[in-house]
């Protein structure tokens, strides 16, 4: 029955800006909507607990599970890129960190040309989304569909942390979302009564009973529709069958800063001798679809820990699994409810830096990157990265067929400064941890170890063994220069009747986790199309 049906608007993912979007559209009643969603709705069990992302950053039943091409700056190693293939998308498989990105970034948006998009302009949408525990202020919201909260109870691992970046001259940070970002504390989590807030907990079910939204699963966009210029529709293919629906006022591509441009590539927008290259109609020569790729990259220093304090302590040992288990399902608290990074740093590392560089993880648990699990002893760690690198890479077609994964050129370090605000962030870790009370909790480092001293070490550690923590933007970008692939508005360029509402419209990476400020984005958006339509 769905095939042939119209909708005034269809949002194609239903992830971070997918739910807001399907959700905010729906909410006066006056309009129709489809969600398309490829992968399936959220009823894995891990999705909803807390520690659980440890279970679905490797599954196939709710993950894409990318990898990107070998990278040249890397030696040719190729780099896991786990995304969310569910309802929630990554915010249903993420570390559940909730870091805005400081005020400059969105400064920076308009000054590249990008007006209504300066940090007082966004900051109401970032109030709107949240239900703050600490309360409303200037900065934060009350009320909001999406719950932040702070963490349950402290650990002395990461008191020790903190107190040991004082140590080196960083003052102590309560909120990285508020006045200023610079400093160490503990983060904030999408965390509600214990479980996971996803955009799909936290938007799409109160919406989900309205008649006026309609949300299909395990349905793969396979490229929007036209009448001319205008886009129209959207031909997607689910269980096995090839269908089309209509749409009345807007397609909203929603799918990701992997699977967005893609789809635009397979609908025929992108670089022309790209897309004839590989067989696809050129609809619009958009040159900078898929380019203008940013993550952040970095490495992991760990320390094995002289007291049976850690997360891996508890998973060594089946009385404490149990025990903590308990405590979870009793009282929605303890080591299960806790976010990929208890406690963080933000901080300068390069003279000639205006606002904090670099950005610490600080995990109260110890192991290798996704699939290698946890080290079998006790242990802690920092994952270290850049906050705004300057590497740039591209997404491009591997081949016509939608089911075909993009080719996915990140060029992580290939800028000459990414690599020295690594290196600077680790010198400086190893500052902390030399310095008390840091230091009573470390028997030894374990990675990348004592061989590993000089400036060059340390590069070349991260070189060989250094990973991302998939916070992937940029890859169609916003703004009004050649290279851009939707204006203000988000509506993309040289055609009509279609937006790009995501992470990928984020011309440069926000310094800190994305999942904030992608909720944010869709929240100004679905505000635009509805005071358009008024």
């Amino acid at each position: 029955m769905l095939n042939g049906s119209s909708f005034d608007y269809i949002v194609v993912g239903a992830g971070s800006a997918g739910c807001v979007l399907a959700a905010r559209l729906s909410e006066n009643g006056r309009h129709s909507v489809l969600l398309l969603e490829a992968g399936r709705r959220d009823t894995n069990v891990w999705i909803h607990i807390p520690i659980g992302y440890g279970k679905t950053i490797v599954d196939p039943s709710v993950n894409w599970k990318f990898e990107t091409e070998g990278n040249p700056a890397l030696g040719g190693r190729k780099v896991y890129w786990p995304r969310g293939k569910v309802l929630g998308g990554s915010s249903s498989i993420n570390g559940l960190i909730y870091i805005r990105g400081q005020a400059e970034d969105f400064e920076h948006w308009r000054q590249l040309g990008n007006d209504g998009w300066s940090y007082d302009d966004v900051l109401p949408y970032f109030r709107k989304a949240e239900d703050q525990e600490n309360g409303g202020d200037h900065y934060h919201g009350r009320g909001g569909p999406l719950t932040i909260t702070n963490q349950r109870q402290s650990h002395p691992l990461c008191d020790a942390f903190i107190a040991s970046a004082e140590a080196q001259g960083i003052p102590r940070n309560d909120d990285f979302n508020g006045a200023s970002q610079e400093g160490a504390g503990y983060l904030q989590a999408t965390v509600k009564n214990g479980r996971r807030a996803s955009a799909a907990t936290s938007y799409l079910n109160p919406a989900k009973s309205r008649p006026n939204l309609t949300i299909v699963t395990e349905a793969l966009a396979e490229k929007v529709l036209f009448e001319g210029q205008r886009a129209n529709g959207v031909q997607f293919r689910r269980h096995g069958e090839t269908m089309s629906v209509k749409a009345n006022r807007e397609v909203v591509i929603a799918a990701g800063s992997i699977k967005s441009p893609h789809l635009l590539m397979l609908s025929g927008i992108g670089a022309q001798a790209d897309l004839r290259a590989h067989g696809v109609a050129v609809k619009h020569d958009l040159a900078g679809v898929g380019q203008n790729l940013q993550d952040h990259y970095g490495g992991q220093i760990t320390w094995k820990c002289n007291r049976p304090i850690t997360m891996n302590d508890v998973m060594m040992n089946p009385l404490r699994q149990l025990q903590v288990g308990l405590q979870w399902m009793l009282l929605r608290r303890g080591p299960l409810s806790v976010p990929a990074g208890q406690a963080g740093l933000f901080a300068k590392m390069l003279p000639d830096s205006a606002s904090p560089d670099l950005q610490f993880l600080f995990q109260t648990f110890s192991g290798g990157y996704y699939e290698d699990g946890l080290f079998k002893f006790s242990g802690f760690a920092n994952f270290i990265y850049p906050t705004r690198p300057a590497s740039r890479g591209e997404i491009t077609l591997r081949s016509a067929d939608p089911h075909d994964t993009p080719m996915l050129f990140p060029n992580y370090f290939s800028d000459e400064r990414d690599r020295r605000i690594a290196v600077e962030g680790f010198k400086l870790a190893r500052r902390m941890a030399a310095s008390k009370p840091m230091a009573d909790f470390i028997i030894q480092e374990h990675l990348p170890g004592s061989p590993t001293a000089t400036d060059a070490e340390i590069e070349n550690y991260l070189v060989e063994q250094g990973g991302c923590v998939s916070h992937q933007v940029g890859t169609c970008k916003m703004g009004t220069d050649a290279r851009a692939v939707v204006n203000p508005q988000l509506k993309v360029h040289g055609v009509s009747g279609l937006r790009v509402v995501d992470a990928s419209i984020m011309p440069t990476l926000v310094s800190g986790n994305t999942n904030a400020a992608t909720i944010m984005i869709a929240e100004k958006a679905a505000a635009m199309m509805l005071e358009q339509v008024a």
